[in-house]
């Protein structure tokens, strides 16, 4: 065999394993065990009208929130967090905004006792209005914030196909 074919032949198998590789790596590690999709501009610019709409008067029109939102009011609220950069959105998985914003708070985290302003959605906002106000919201982080989502839902999701082998 020729010097010719055996590299040709080895860079064959080498780039055959490499797409093998990138393959399974793409399969087991995808994005898609989020729900919120804010790479779509169609979905972040209908995600944008229905924030405006119904999250803006508490959470802010530039996703600001309210001013000393971590501290309980005279009444034991807390103000409405921000949802840009400065706030907690991005340290939750998708699943979880998901329900506290159809839901409510107190609902879907199981805390029965706790006093929220926030209202539930369901009934108000469709579960892809709901995907989509989210998408909007996640669409304004810096990418670097986006990505830490974004392997935030993947360990999130990987526990919890894992969880019924524990």
């Amino acid at each position: 065999m020729s010097m010719k074919r055996m590299t040709l032949g080895f860079i064959l198998v080498a780039l055959a394993t490499g797409v093998a590789a990138y393959g399974g790596y793409v399969f087991l590690f995808r994005d898609s065990a989020g729900l919120l999709n804010a790479d779509n501009a169609q979905v972040t610019a209908k995600g944008k009208a229905i924030y405006a709409q119904q999250c803006a008067s508490c959470h802010g029109q530039n996703l600001e929130g309210q001013p000393d939102w971590q501290t309980r009011d005279e009444e034991g609220f807390l103000p409405a967090p921000p949802h840009d950069r400065n706030g907690h959105t991005w340290h939750h998985p998708d699943r979880l905004l998901f329900d506290i914003t159809k839901l409510g708070l107190a609902r879907a985290a199981n805390l029965k006792d706790y006093r929220t302003r926030m209202p539930a959605f369901d009934g108000v906002l469709s579960d892809e209005e709901i995907i989509a106000a989210l998408s909007y919201i996640k669409s304004t982080w810096p990418v670097e914030f986006q990505k830490r989502h974004d392997e935030l839902n993947r360990v999130h999701e990987r526990r919890k196909r894992l969880a019924p082998l524990r």
